[in-house]
């Protein structure tokens, strides 16, 4: 995925400090929410069958019911994000699961299912599968490449594996 020049223009036009960036409230932060609140909006559409506003054709009459707030914790400090719900309660949220509090990073994700054997062509379309975000494979390729020490670590035993096993998804045996 390549992010077109005149976006990034556009977001830091009113930026005077390049400091503000990374700042508490500054636009990595505002980037990183408004992501994951459309991913889990999506993952919403496609739970109950039709987008936001639209009307479902048949089924069950399952809809929309607002959003409940949650803080997570991550490289940017403490984000309060929407998560959006569904009147039966049967919303199970992928990207930022329940009772989640943690904000692992992307790159957790997609390190967990090259450790578990796929391909970086396949991580790419579960990406785009999942949440609709397209990555390339030379971007997923980076990513393993620069921790390929720790993704062969997954490869040991769980008695002698240093990783979480958020990241390797193995447990102890």
């Amino acid at each position: 995925m390549t992010i077109r020049p005149e976006l990034i223009d556009e977001l830091l036009k009113d930026c005077s400090d390049p400091r503000e960036v990374l700042a508490e409230g500054g636009l990595i932060k505002q980037l990183t929410k408004a992501i994951i609140e459309r991913c889990l909006e999506t993952e919403l559409e496609t739970h109950l069958g039709y987008p936001k506003h639209g009307r479902r054709e048949t089924g069950p009459s399952n809809t929309r019911h607002g959003s409940s707030r949650k803080k997570l914790k991550g490289a940017q400090g403490e984000i309060e994000i929407a998560v959006p719900r569904d009147r039966q309660a049967s919303f199970e949220p992928q990207l930022v699961q329940k009772h989640q509090t943690r904000l692992d990073g992307f790159e957790d994700k997609i390190l967990a299912l090259y450790a578990r054997g796929m391909t970086t062509r396949d991580i790419q379309a579960q990406g785009l599968d999942w949440y609709g975000v397209e990555v390339s494979p030379t971007f997923v390729s980076n990513i393993t490449g620069a921790v390929m020490d720790e993704v062969r670590e997954c490869a040991k035993p769980p008695a002698r594996c240093g990783l979480p096993h958020r990241v390797c998804g193995l447990t102890g045996a």
